[in-house]
């Protein structure tokens, strides 16, 4: 039997519509929800995900400003504009877009951002937090593998899940939110000896690498539920010769979908639940400034 497809894209609607009530109503009763993101030089890229932020945003009612900064600004500049950020009271998110030119720590900047404002989840203090089962606020992509999972139906509690890639905002995340729902996790990554003997025996099978079609149907178990989190951009010919573009996840979905018992299609899988979870983390953490106040 096939597996069923995890549809993001449906998902993240669902998503969209809870974070436009909720906005609606913080809005009303508080103020408004404003998310500012920092974009340091001219990445295309950058440019691209901001324009698709700010169109998502709009679409929710929450508040969007773009600060762009100039390539060669220096790290001390950066530091600050985060500062008068934190600062104030009207800015309740702050995102800093990635990549950051290289004389510019990206750790520093992460560790700069108000946990309570940081709606990627990336400030230290709240991947630590993760340890006690109480972030302030979880990373974004982390986030949406887990809510992928719990949309396969499948348990959780007592499950085998293994983790192939350790990142610190993505992988290592995952492999906390697993335990603390008490799966028994195998994290795997690049020092792995025999990656199939792990993945074959995970009832949750996910994979967050960045290698096209690294887990093949040799890797898998039969009735797992697999999430790819990859998105690679591969190089592909067309039938009539011409060469294009193609985005892919780390799984060889025509392998693995006939195997598996639920699988996420990559375009349309983690990517569309990411951005809704980013939505989500901004107005959550509106609401959570605003508890703060009054605490």
């Amino acid at each position: 039997m096939a597996a069923r497809i995890l549809d993001g894209a449906a998902l993240a609607t669902e998503v969209r519509a809870r974070v436009t009530s909720d906005v609606a109503y913080h809005t009303t009763h508080h103020g408004p929800v404003k998310l500012v993101a920092v974009l340091v030089g001219a990445d295309p890229a950058g440019q691209l995900y901001a324009d698709r932020q700010r169109s998502l945003c709009v679409k929710t009612g929450v508040q969007y400003e773009l600060i762009e900064l100039p390539d060669d600004v220096a790290q001390r500049d950066v530091l600050a504009e985060i500062d008068r950020l934190n600062g104030d009271p009207l800015v309740t998110g702050i995102i800093v877009q990635m990549p950051l030119p290289h004389h510019i720590d990206p750790a520093m900047v992460q560790w700069r951002i108000d946990p309570y404002k940081d709606v990627e989840g990336v400030n230290p203090a709240n991947i630590g937090l993760l340890f006690y089962h109480a972030p302030i606020i979880a990373p974004c992509t982390a986030l949406a593998a887990i809510e992928m999972i719990h949309a396969s139906g499948c348990e959780i509690r007592g499950a085998h899940a293994v983790i192939v890639g350790q990142s610190r905002i993505v992988g290592k995340p995952i492999t906390m939110f697993l335990l603390n729902e008490e799966a028994t996790v195998t994290g795997c990554h690049v020092a792995t000896r025999d990656l199939a003997y792990h993945t074959k025996q995970a009832d949750i099978l996910v994979v967050a690498v960045g290698k096209p079609g690294l887990i093949g149907a040799q890797h898998v178990k039969p009735g797992a539920v697999v999430i790819d989190v990859g998105i690679n951009s591969i190089r592909v010919t067309t039938p009539d010769g011409k060469e294009t573009r193609k985005t892919v996840g780390d799984v060889n979905f025509d392998e693995v979908a006939p195997i598996a018992a639920a699988i996420t299609p990559v375009p349309g899988g983690v990517g569309p639940m990411t951005v809704a979870m980013l939505l989500r983390n901004t107005v959550q953490a509106a609401q959570k400034q605003i508890a703060r106040r009054e605490s």
